[in-house]
């Protein structure tokens, strides 16, 4: 059991989970396991999106860092896949991004990257948090060996011209008119410069951060402003990122949107076709829809499953040699060209394979017909209601009446106190039957512990 580390680093509260201890103690505990790498002058990168509690947090893993003699680069506001990029390019030992993602401002989190822009296995968190825990006070460095600190220029440019090569030279974005939403986040900047360099006409919105608007009404989990300025603009498409852009979701020219499921689709077809796809198939999760899963396997190609995470679909791509995987959520991972998902540089693929087909967004886009799904989540306060005896009973019924031509996935968030239930099928009526006696279950055994 992991005491800090959730599914995408350390996530909480700011200033209540997140403390300024905590982000010392984060920045002693991994500076000191990544200088066992050798006897050399160490060096982190940090960046941050663009939270009010960003400026605490990074003060705090500065003074850490520098604290046990380990050389600190800011970053300032930079995407997360900017981060895990420039860990590897600026050959640190380690890379840190403050952000708690698709979340309110109120909460933060941070993330880690090992020195080749991968975030770290389970181990290398259990070491770290055995660390954070142990009194570190006779392992920090001398007055003479204490850490330096500065802020480096540029580091947006060199992410957008990052992005923009990994398509290739003779592709442009001429005459395509782009809405971008960048959620008052992290890539506020980088994303329409980068469009823009391309060669679309770029109109954005999520552009203004306050240090309180971060994914405020905008952004991939709420993209009703993005639809609607699609709409309003006749644009050919709008792209809205997350808080720290690391995942993306599409909006066509009608208005409607196109899920991580659907742009996986295009690119592993469109790679297909063009001989590109390292294994024949693609990585997802336990939550991408079926209808995905049928559309692979019409071309001759497979679907892998991993737990929810974006790291262990990368884990397994790592591990088993394939190339593009991704989240339904938009988490999108293409390995030729990064070491995460990347908002920006999913986008820029998806905008190349459109414009190479000469076909409207809403064409392309629409790969396969997704099966009915239904996602509903259980708030609980204690305890561990997927151990009582009637709701495994419950999901055990559900699993039964859906059989093969459906699935029913039940999990705990890895970031709040949160049962997730899914289920989907071809029979969207039975599905709900099926999820709603999941979630009465869970909700009844949640109820008990608290009561």
């Amino acid at each position: 059991m992991r005491k800090y580390f959730g599914t995408d680093g350390i996530r909480g509260r700011a200033n209540g989970i997140i403390t300024p201890d905590l982000a010392l103690r984060v920045g002693q505990a991994a500076g000191l396991m990544f200088q066992q790498r050798g006897d050399y002058r160490h060096r982190v990168v940090i960046g941050k999106d663009t939270r009010l509690s960003g400026y605490m947090i990074e003060s705090a893993l500065q003074a850490g860092f520098t604290s046990v003699g380990m050389d600190v680069l800011l970053l300032g506001p930079i995407p997360t896949p900017a981060v895990a990029m420039l860990t590897r390019s600026m050959r640190c030992d380690l890379g840190v991004m403050i952000s708690a993602s698709h979340n309110p401002y109120e909460d933060n989190g941070i993330k880690l990257f090992g020195p080749d822009g991968f975030k770290l296995s389970d181990d290398m968190e259990l070491q770290i948090e055995a660390l954070i825990d142990s009194d570190l006070t006779r392992r920090l460095s001398g007055s003479a060996t204490l850490g330096r600190a500065k802020r480096i220029e540029s580091v947006q440019a060199r992410y957008i011209e990052f992005a923009k090569r990994t398509l290739p030279r003779q592709v442009d974005l001429e005459g395509m008119r782009v809405v971008i939403d960048c959620a008052n986040g992290a890539g506020y900047k980088v994303a329409p410069e980068a469009l823009w360099e391309l060669g679309a006409e770029v109109m954005s919105i999520g552009v203004e951060p306050n240090g309180f608007n971060i994914n405020h009404d905008v952004g991939s989990t709420a993209p009703d402003a993005l639809i609607q300025k699609v709409r309003e603009l006749r644009a050919d498409v709008g792209i809205a990122l997350d808080g720290d852009a690391d995942r993306v979701l599409i909006v066509d020219e009608k208005g409607h949107k196109v899920d991580g499921d659907q742009l996986m689709g295009v690119v592993a077809r469109s790679w297909k076709e063009d001989g590109r796809l390292s294994q024949p198939g693609i990585v997802a999760t336990i939550m991408s829809n079926l209808g995905l899963e049928r559309f692979l396997g019409d071309m001759g190609l497979g679907l892998v499953r991993t737990a929810v995470g974006d790291r262990y679909v990368l884990e397994h791509m790592r591990a088993h040699g394939y190339n593009l995987g991704g989240e339904q959520s938009g988490h999108i991972i293409m390995s030729d060209y990064t070491t995460t998902g990347d908002g920006l540089v999913a986008a820029l693929q998806l905008l190349a394979v459109v414009k190479s087909l000469g076909k409207p967004v809403s064409e392309v886009c629409h790969c396969f017909e997704p099966l009915p799904q239904v996602l509903k989540n259980v708030r609980y306060k204690a305890g561990k209601p997927l151990q009582d005896a009637s709701v495994i009973k419950a999901i055990e019924a559900g699993r039964e009446t859906l059989g093969q031509g459906g699935r029913l996935v039940i999990r705990p968030s890895g970031t709040e106190p949160v049962i997730r239930v899914m289920g989907e099928g071809d029979n969207e009526d039975l599905v709900n039957r099926v999820v709603d006696d999941v979630v009465d279950a869970v909700t009844r055994a949640a109820s008990q512990v608290a009561a």
